[in-house]
């Protein structure tokens, strides 16, 4: 008996038929080229019967014409309970970011223009009215990200001289990128004093000499030391630093803007208690636990912010319309912080009461099971996640898909709209901690065109 694939049509046989004539009026005869020639080739290696007749060819190509035109990045479903999750892009906007984003896209905006003198802007101008309401700074600037923002302080203040920093605070972050390799590309020579567990004032006042430039203190956020150490508090070093002359450059990362003591999130200072505490910047992230677009915040005291200002480095770190519009737009929820609390999506997603997830996760487990996906509600344990209260766990609820917890995993990774979720003791649970309410349709929908 022959093997059937040897008489698979040609590609330009294919191109030629009536069947792909939909196909080709819709995408560019070149994509379709391409995904006829990944059809074939699945034919001749895979074990699918292979199509009887045109049409069946043409769904072969339509689903490897699907694959062409799928953008690389895409939405999914954040189902892992990891609210903050850096792998799954942070915070979410609020719909009012959203909203400023369309406003400055759809056309042209004051980005570089001053609308009062009618002249050349400057686009350091933006968020700066807010940031210094909502911190109590003096002035400050936004760029790119939260380790550009340390790049550009330290460029800026100690370039070519020393920035004293505790041993305990060389921190590693996300992709393997460790704090002191970003910082000595900073130009500022590194001088580490104490140990990984205890560094005492004294050990910063020792080090200083003619060359130091700097104080540098890092927040702790995606890790705790417990037991015997010891640390030299911000509102210490401040002290030390205005009686060496040298700034204080504290990384404080989050980028809280709120107190979350009420909802059992403890332990993390707010950007205001940085500032109030003496440091001369403060560096944060705008897409961390303020629930804003990716950022690197710097605030602080208006001489050295200026400094900032005019560092040429400052023009290869600069944010575009986009980001500003998103981040101003999401700090002015902050005028109101019950406001805040409801519409930043990371904000409203960590208070929400563990009663409220619950109901949510009988709810979808009733829209799931009529439709052929069975699961059940379970107790859950979530997390922060974006390098923020790493101790802490917040009660919550997940469904248990009654499926082979790997495959299903897979499967739902594969669908049209991704869901991530996680393995735990044999089942795969979908946390509704980390899924905003609204999304609640859309997962339903995911969930059962993947393992219906």
């Amino acid at each position: 008996m022959g093997d059937p694939r040897r008489d698979l049509p040609s590609v330009s046989a294919l191109l030629e038929s009536e069947a792909l004539r939909p196909l080709l009026a819709r995408a560019p005869r070149s994509l379709v080229t391409e995904a006829v020639r990944a059809a074939l080739a699945a034919a001749r290696q895979g074990d699918r019967p292979l199509p009887e007749a045109a049409d069946g060819w043409a769904g072969r190509v339509a689903e490897a014409l699907a694959e062409r035109e799928r953008p690389s990045l895409r939405p999914v479903v954040n189902a892992s309970g990891v609210v903050l999750h850096t792998n799954l892009g942070r915070a979410p906007l609020a719909a009012a970011a959203l909203d400023a984003i369309r406003a400055v896209a759809a056309g042209f905006s004051n980005l570089e223009y001053d609308l009062e003198a009618g002249a050349r802007g400057s686009r350091y101008t933006h968020c700066v009215t807010l940031l210094r309401e909502l911190t109590g700074a003096e002035d400050a600037i936004v760029v790119n990200n939260c380790a550009a923002a340390l790049v550009l302080a330290l460029n800026t203040v100690a370039d070519g001289r020393d920035a004293i920093v505790s041993r305990g605070e060389l921190v590693e972050i996300g992709g393997s990128f460790r704090v002191p390799d970003i910082m000595a590309k900073s130009g500022a020579r590194l001088v580490e004093v104490g140990t990984t567990n205890r560094t005492r004032l004294g050990d910063y006042h020792a080090a200083v000499g003619e060359r130091t430039a700097a104080l540098v203190k890092v927040h702790r956020s995606n890790f705790t030391i417990e037991g015997f150490v010891a640390e030299a508090t911000v509102r210490e070093l401040a002290t030390l630093a205005a009686e060496t002359g040298v700034p204080l450059v504290h990384d404080f990362g989050s980028g809280l803007l709120l107190p979350l003591d009420a909802f059992g999130l403890r332990g993390e200072p707010t950007a205001a208690d940085a500032v109030r505490d003496g440091a001369t910047l403060v560096l944060m992230s705008g897409d961390k636990l303020l629930g804003g677009p990716q950022a690197g915040i710097v605030v602080g005291k208006a001489a050295v912010v200026g400094r900032l200002r005019r560092n040429p480095l400052t023009r290869a770190l600069r944010v575009d319309k986009l980001t500003l519009a998103a981040l101003e737009a999401t700090l002015a929820l902050y005028r109101d912080p019950a406001r805040a609390l409801r519409e930043v999506p990371a904000l409203a997603m960590l208070t929400a009461p563990a009663a409220a997830v619950e109901a949510r996760a009988h709810r979808l487990r009733e829209s799931l099971a009529p439709r052929g996906v069975g699961s059940r509600v379970v107790e859950s344990v979530a997390t922060v996640g974006g390098g923020a209260f790493p101790s802490a766990r917040i009660a919550s609820f997940a469904l248990a898909l009654e499926a082979e917890a790997r495959e299903a995993e897979r499967r739902l990774r594969a669908g049209a709209l991704p869901v991530i979720g996680r393995i735990a003791d044999d089942r795969l649970l979908l946390d509704l901690r980390s899924v905003p309410p609204e999304h609640d349709p859309l997962l339903v929908d995911a969930v059962v065109g993947a393992l219906a």
